[in-house]
């Protein structure tokens, strides 16, 4: 069983606001999460996709909101008439550790007027497992670099390609990681994903036809890790730009793809404003572009090319995802200015430390190929904790002041 690194902070959480929001992908964790909440305080956890919760829920939202704390409820999304609820109650007693709601949608995806605890919740996303969680190996390398201390070792890598490779088609899906075979796991795909389509997103939305929600789903997919086109994705499919638009959004409050903001542009001049799209989970985004491990064995160059996406989303969520872990707040977007200047991934801490990713698909760096982040560490000075090119390549090394060249392994091992 693969331990959840987000495990001790949701207690921590939980502990010292009103109400904790843990909202992720279906499938993803959250209910184990609020199983150990309920273990440690023996409360019962409230799941709305039983059918007897959710239609007391739905007819009687004060009944449910009004158990004695801590209140555990799962899907909540299900019935947001609870949200109305539970600041009805908080308006009338307010302490930490009342109420942990988990949901497989974005709490922005909820009709404003069930917003009700906006400014009144803190929210924590529950996202698949990173390998360092898969791995065990608690690995520290994304917080250890905003203090300048990103260490290299005379050993050698020892992940070859092929195993990059299964690494990236596996993804973090904790029932995914659980399939025996290829096979299986691509079957898993194709269930979580026409749920996510057939069911989880007609709760939220009205949808014309599911199977243009699918292809442009499989259209964004092939976006990854590139600025997102809407205008591309509507021409590749039936609906009107307005509709895909919708659909995108759509497919993010279900946490299939990520918008990945621009960072800095309104402190670096010519930074440009378009986000960047990121599939959550690179095993989902394999599927979806119907990738395969002997896709990649046979080295087709359309593979390969898609390959080199889902690296750069793999690592960027990897990544991010360490940054929750702690305890600083820390804020996630891409650089990319007028001039074609890019840097895949730029965390910031709340006190301004920076630290910038970019991701190569080869086994080696070129100088020229570290000058984004050269650019981004003359831009910002002493703010510039660390730029780390991961790549496929066995050494690490530091490449110059404050940029480093790893191997992407390094995220876990």
């Amino acid at each position: 069983m693969v331990a959840r690194r987000l495990s001790p902070l949701v207690r921590a959480r939980a502990s010292n606001t009103p109400v904790l929001l843990l909202e992720g992908p279906r499938g993803v964790g959250k209910s184990t999460l609020l199983a150990g909440l309920a273990a440690d305080s023996a409360a019962v956890v409230i799941d709305l996709d039983r059918e007897d919760y959710l239609q007391l829920a739905r007819s009687s939202p004060s009944t449910v909101v009004g158990e004695d704390p801590p209140v555990l409820i799962d899907e909540y999304q299900k019935a947001p008439a609870l949200l109305d609820a539970i600041k009805a109650r908080l308006n009338r007693e307010t302490r930490a550790g009342m109420f942990v709601l988990a949901g497989s949608a974005s709490y922005d995806a909820l009709p404003r007027g069930t917003q009700a605890l906006t400014g009144r919740l803190q929210r924590l996303p529950v996202m698949p497992f990173t390998q360092t969680e898969i791995d065990a190996t608690r690995n520290e390398l994304i917080a250890r670099a905003f203090d300048g201390d990103v260490q290299h070792s005379a050993r050698p890598a020892t992940t070859s390609r092929d195993e990059y490779v299964e690494r990236v088609m596996r993804g973090g899906m904790p029932l995914a990681l659980t399939q025996p075979t290829e096979a299986d796991r691509s079957r898993w795909f194709d269930a979580h994903v026409r749920q996510s389509i057939d069911r989880d997103a007609r709760e939220l939305r009205r949808i014309g036809r599911k199977s243009d929600l699918r292809d442009v789903l499989i259209r964004t997919a092939g976006q990854t890790a590139g600025v997102l086109n809407v205008a591309k994705v509507a021409s590749d499919v039936s609906p009107s730009w307005d509709t895909t638009a919708a659909y995108i959004e759509l497919l993010e409050s279900l946490f299939l793809v990520q918008r990945l903001p621009a960072w800095g542009p309104t402190v670096l001049p010519r930074s440009i404003e378009s986000p960047k799209i990121h599939v959550v989970d690179s095993g989902v985004g394999a599927h979806l572009l119907r990738l395969s491990a002997a896709k990649m064995r046979r080295l087709d160059p359309s593979a390969l090319t898609e390959f080199g996406h889902l690296l750069e989303s793999f690592v960027v969520q990897d990544a991010i995802r360490q940054a929750t872990w702690m305890d600083d707040p820390v804020t996630a977007g891409h650089w990319r200015t007028k001039d074609n200047v890019e840097v895949d991934l730029v965390l910031e801490r709340f006190d301004g430390a920076v630290v910038a990713i970019e991701v190569k698909a080869g086994d080696h760096v070129k100088r020229s190929q570290l000058s984004p982040l050269v650019a981004l560490r003359e831009r910002l000075g002493a703010s510039f904790a660390a730029g780390i090119a991961f790549y496929l390549g066995a050494t690490g090394y530091e490449a110059d002041d404050r940029i480093h060249v790893l191997p992407v392994e390094r995220l876990w091992t």
